[in-house]
């Protein structure tokens, strides 16, 4: 399992957006990438490989805030694989975090916290990194 990637103090702005690439780590069954908000979480994204577990191929997001986890919202089929390079890109307007995977398909997941801009995100579970922009 890798361990927790931070990146702090690089702002993500309202009409900037956020492109990462990177491979999931060998075996797998999900990793994390959370926008975080202070103590809480704006936008988390958990990314849900081929698994045993309840969640299959699927990407589940959500926000915790004041210590609570929010109603989560699910996509169909996830496009992320056991193995090889993802792409995603995470565009912020007021209103919502615009999530466009590497097959083109768009996730509108609602800004909840209303922030025009936030600094710090991580990643966690079994992931590794290869690109992080912001434009």
């Amino acid at each position: 399992m890798a361990g927790i990637m931070m990146v702090k103090n690089m702002p993500l702005k309202v009409g900037h957006t956020l492109t990462v690439t990177g491979f999931p780590t060998e075996g797998a069954e999900r990793f994390i990438m959370n926008i975080d908000y202070g103590d809480d979480i704006a936008f988390h994204m958990s990314v849900w490989l081929n698994t045993t577990s309840g969640y299959k191929d699927l990407v589940v997001y959500n926000t915790k805030q004041g210590g609570c986890w929010q109603e989560e919202i699910h996509t169909g089929l996830s496009p992320f694989k056991q193995t090889g390079l993802f792409k995603f890109t995470v565009t912020l307007t007021r209103e919502e975090f615009l999530v466009i995977l590497s097959d083109g398909s768009e996730v509108h997941f609602p800004n909840r916290m209303g922030a025009c801009e936030y600094n710090d995100f991580s990643f966690e579970k079994g992931v590794l990194i290869r690109s992080f922009e912001i434009n």
